[in-house]
């Protein structure tokens, strides 16, 4: 069966389409891919694994035509990234009277 293997490096989006046997888990099809060879940086502390959006571990047993994506740890908070854009915004309106 066919599955996608996806990860959004920091400068480019790297995909494999893989054949794998009936029953293979996301950590087996992760294995089989070469990403720990192309990015040997990542390989070092364990990645978040989903399925079309959707987070699973690595025992996950894929179906034909699935996509398995890599996310890489957020650099940022995103709540106090959006308080922050709000805040920013307050700043620049003009007064009102």
């Amino acid at each position: 069966m066919r599955v996608q293997i996806a990860f959004a490096a920091p400068t480019r989006i790297w995909r494999q389409t893989l054949e794998v046997a009936a029953g293979t888990t996301v950590g087996q099809a992760l294995a089989q891919s070469g990403f720990a060879q192309a990015f040997p940086e990542f390989t070092d502390q364990p990645l978040a694994l989903g399925v079309y959006g959707e987070r699973c571990d690595a025992g996950r047993v894929l179906q034909p035509g699935e996509r398995v994506e890599l996310y890489r740890p957020l650099v940022f908070d995103p709540l106090e990234s959006r308080r922050r854009r709000a805040g920013h915004r307050r700043g620049k309106r003009p007064a009102t009277r």
